[in-house]
């Protein structure tokens, strides 16, 4: 491992995409190492496939990164600004004879100068890279010096490849799957620079990590095939291989690689949704690493404390959709409200519901009216549909609550004299709208049940909601008997 007091690990996604749930977790596992060791994360973006990457995918990368919570130490530095020291690392290879110029034609030979495969390009964590196939050595590997003067002669392009040795093993030790050891008999000579001068991404990734003072390489099981070649470009380059951690891959519920047919898989769509960064991040914690007990519900400086690359698993973890909103459910649920009342502001703003009084003069209010709907909660989004009728008058009547609770043809009038009672009230509070609607219902020879449950559909338009009497509370008598007033109307209307 090189020498460092404290570890030094990067994050390198590739602007091919939007961050997705595998990113996202290799990125949280870097970030949860680094904090816990007290050492540095630095963001590398890995943009040098000018044919798939798309710039303006970069920031959507930062910005779900943030939303994460993942933050780096150093960067953003960007592959495509750091040309030139890959060209110098593959010259230098190529004078130390580990190299040779090649000057097949792209494609001619299996491994030759082409665009790189799929496993090279996406983010960490995406992608099961393919088995690295054994192959003939290329033609170019053994030749002359005078076929090689001639070859320079006319001016070919030439790309450089790996010389890999013929006989032995390379070794490596991977903090997740321990000892390795590949025989160099199944390692082609993989190309270092094409001949367009764009470096691929076993050199680029391998000089940057020196460059970086990488110590520890966190990422992908999907990238131990990669590895051996890179250990070879470390020893080529005389330096040290740092400390390998392959973490398993996510799968979907039927056990194939986690894709857009399993659902969403960006970062981006799930706070769009509306889940909460931190129920995010314990619930992608724990997909592959345990604490070897059976803790499930931990907030961040939990899992920063307790985090550590021996509770990796080698088993591939099984994305959950409803695991994930069981952890939104105790994070909307569990933490001071105060915690949450941001979150649910945006919401409500995106909505076009939300009241500058709220985060002011009546940030109380606020406070208790979602602190009384956040047990019914799954998703922020419960906030503007189920629930927008504490935020808003505009609202309609649920078609089956209607059907189920206003069926009876004496309810009009009974919301009617409800309405009444509630407005001569000289205090508002629970057991005073308690027990005025008791005794409506008392009056008018119903269970008290009936009239509760129409009330209910009267003034927030659904069957189910919190308590009705701390509902009523909470929208304050002047709304409550507007509500029950135009609920009347509604009815003798039809």
């Amino acid at each position: 491992m090189p020498v460092s007091t404290k570890p030094r690990v990067r994050f390198a996604p590739s602007p091919t995409g939007y961050l997705h749930v595998g990113g996202a977790r290799t990125a949280l596992f870097n970030w949860l190492f680094a904090k816990h060791e007290g050492g540095t994360l630095i963001l590398r973006v890995e943009d040098t496939d000018v044919e798939r990457n798309k710039p303006e995918l970069v920031d959507g990368i930062l910005v779900a990164l943030k939303w994460l919570g993942v933050d780096w130490d150093e960067g953003p530095f960007f592959q495509s600004q750091r040309g030139e020291m890959y060209r110098a690392a593959a010259e230098k290879i190529f004078a130390s004879g580990a190299g040779y110029a090649c000057y097949c034609k792209p494609a001619a030979y299996a491994g030759g100068d082409y665009s790189a495969p799929k496993d090279e390009v996406e983010d960490e964590g995406d992608a099961e890279g393919p088995k690295a196939a054994k192959l003939a050595a290329c033609p170019c590997r053994d030749m002359s010096a005078d076929q090689l003067a001639a070859k320079e002669k006319e001016g070919l392009p030439r790309a450089i490849r790996f010389k890999t040795p013929r006989t032995g093993v390379t070794t490596f030790e991977d903090a997740v799957f321990g000892p390795r050891e590949v025989q160099n008999g199944d390692i082609e000579d993989f190309v270092l620079l094409r001949s367009s001068g764009v470096p691929t991404y076993q050199l680029s990734v391998v000089v940057d990590d020196i460059d970086m003072r990488i110590t520890h390489i966190i990422r992908g099981a999907d990238h131990l095939s990669n590895t051996p070649k890179q250990v070879l470009i470390y020893h080529a380059l005389g330096a040290q291989p740092p400390i390998f951690a392959h973490v398993p891959l996510i799968l979907g519920a039927d056990r194939t690689r986690l894709s857009k047919r399993h659902g969403a898989t960006s970062v981006g769509s799930y706070a769009d949704e509306g889940f909460l960064p931190e129920a995010f991040r314990n619930f992608l914690a724990l997909l592959g690493w345990s604490t070897g007990d059976d803790s499930e519900y931990m907030r961040t400086p939990e899992l920063v404390e307790r985090f550590s690359l021996s509770g990796v698993s080698r088993t591939n973890a099984i994305f959950d959709r409803a695991k994930l909103e069981w952890y939104n459910t105790q994070y909307l649920q569990k933490p001071p409200v105060e915690e949450i009342l941001p979150f649910v502001e945006a919401e409500l703003k995106k909505a076009g519901l939300w009241q500058d009084a709220w985060g002011s003069s009546e940030q109380a209010w606020f406070a208790r009216t979602v602190d009384l709907i956040r047990p019914r909660t799954r998703l922020l989004g419960d906030f503007t549909t189920w629930a927008r009728a504490f935020f808003t008058d505009d609202f309609t009547y649920d078609v089956e609550a209607r059907e189920k609770f206003w069926k009876d043809e004496k309810i009009a009038g009974m919301l009617g004299k409800l309405a009444d009672a509630l407005a001569a009230l000289p205090e508002w509070n629970h057991d005073a709208c308690d027990a005025a609607s008791r005794a409506v219902a008392a009056a008018e020879g119903v269970k008290a049940g009936v009239l509760i449950n129409a009330t209910r559909v009267a003034i927030v338009g659904r069957a189910v909601a919190p308590p009705l009497f701390d509902t009523m509370v909470a929208l304050s008598q002047d709304r409550v008997v507007a509500r029950l007033q135009r609920a009347v109307a509604f009815l003798n209307s039809r």
